[in-house]
């Protein structure tokens, strides 16, 4: 199968006519991103020039943390390329974010995490949002506020009382990421949660938690006893 064309493979192994017959989840990784990049390299099928792309890079997820320049670097990818790719990635995303309709109800830290997590988990700096939620814990909106090392003279507590204010809500989540993956708050978080907490209470506006979401895991304020 490899150096061939992909025209010659049997039909059944194609993966464009094996999408249209068996949908796109019986496709391989390697398949999937074929299909984007549409045309291989020197000697290779556009399916052995995915298979080497998702190999060196650490699969889709070591796709996303490159940026544009880092991919059109990557041998086989140039600028045409590199950008569907990122389109498509980025779609994957979008679409992940609009499965989480406003109005939902938020139960439990884990709800959190399921909903943002995707969005947050490979930032390369520090994004600190608010989630403003209804007094039945029901998602008003949600607002990335602040970008960079987050501390208590970062986080200007006057613009989250706005931004709360502004969409009327009865109480928030504060969420931010760690770019390093490890989930344990620092002493700039603690006492960070703690002057919003005292600041929202002067609004009569209750904090339900503050998540900080590192690599596939997370650590909840409320549920570590730490609000």
């Amino acid at each position: 199968m490899y150096h061939r064309k992909i025209a010659d493979w049997p039909e059944e192994d194609r993966p464009r006519e094996k999408m249209l017959k068996l949908g796109a989840d019986a496709l391989t990784d390697a398949e999937l991103l074929a299909i984007i990049l549409r045309v291989g390299g020197v000697r290779m099928t556009a399916v052995d020039l995915a298979r080497q792309i998702l190999q060196r890079c650490g699969g889709f997820r070591g796709l996303d943390r490159l940026t544009m320049q880092e991919m059109i670097r990557v041998q086989g990818i140039g600028p045409a390329k590199a950008a569907q790719i990122k389109a498509a990635l980025e779609i994957g995303k979008r679409f992940a974010e609009q499965q989480r309709d406003s109005g939902e109800r938020i139960r439990s830290s884990e709800d959190l995490f399921r909903l943002y997590h995707l969005k947050f988990r490979d930032r390369q700096r520090e994004a600190f949002c608010v989630i403003f939620l209804t007094s039945r814990n029901r998602i008003i909106d949600d607002k990335i506020l602040f970008e960079g090392t987050l501390t208590e003279s970062m986080v200007s507590p006057r613009e989250v009382i706005r931004e709360i204010l502004n969409t009327g809500a009865a109480s928030v989540v504060f969420l931010h990421n760690h770019p390093s993956g490890e989930v344990t708050p620092s002493p700039q978080d603690i006492q960070l949660t703690r002057a919003l907490k005292a600041a929202c209470s002067t609004i009569d506006v209750a904090v339900l938690d503050h998540i900080i979401i590192g690599d596939n895991r997370y650590y909840s304020f409320a549920d570590e006893g730490m609000l």
